[in-house]
């Protein structure tokens, strides 16, 4: 297969690149090149591209490395976006993990559920004790100032002589 991509060439801290198309085993050293077809200098920010030659290769089936395609999306050769080339960290799967987040999920909900029916339901209650005790109060009051207090009998005061006996005899009488 076929790909279009930089081969690094120039001295160190001074990268320079060409743009070729080789087959993908191949090693980008190598220089066993199938065409040539640009360069690409990052300091000046300088890119010389044959487009017709890089559409020709495209039009063939030739990948494009991402960096390339970048290039290729810049120069105006391909009408698409540009692609993030920085690695995807694929995220760490922990199964038990997730199944526990859920149950945990799960159960909260579960217990703020219970405790709102539970404080409804409380609210319900003390309503209906409010409302019953709204009723209740009006006739309690209404009978309270009608009825005057019966007196209690006062304590009779028993000398120490008489019996129990004689003293239930009074009472009775």
């Amino acid at each position: 297969m076929l790909m279009m991509r930089l081969q690094r060439v120039g001295r160190k801290n001074d990268p320079a690149y060409r743009i070729v198309v080789t087959d993908k085993r191949t090693g980008v050293k190598s220089d066993k090149h199938v065409d040539r077809i640009g360069s690409y200098n990052p300091k000046l920010s300088t890119i010389i591209l044959d487009k017709d030659k890089a559409a020709q290769w495209l039009a063939q089936g030739v990948q494009p490395s991402v960096t390339m395609h970048n290039i290729l999306v810049s120069q105006g050769v391909i009408d698409a976006k540009k692609i993030n080339p920085l690695p995807k960290k694929s995220p760490i799967v922990d199964e038990e993990a997730i199944k526990k987040a859920e149950e945990a999920a799960a159960k909260k909900v579960a217990d703020e559920k219970a405790a709102a029916e539970a404080e409804a339901a409380a609210k319900e209650a003390a309503v209906a004790e409010e409302a019953a005790s709204e009723e209740v109060a009006p006739e309690a009051e209404a009978e309270t100032p009608a009825e005057e207090p019966a007196e209690e009998p006062a304590a009779e005061v028993v000398p120490e002589e008489t019996s129990v006996a004689e003293v239930e005899a009074e009472v009775k009488a």
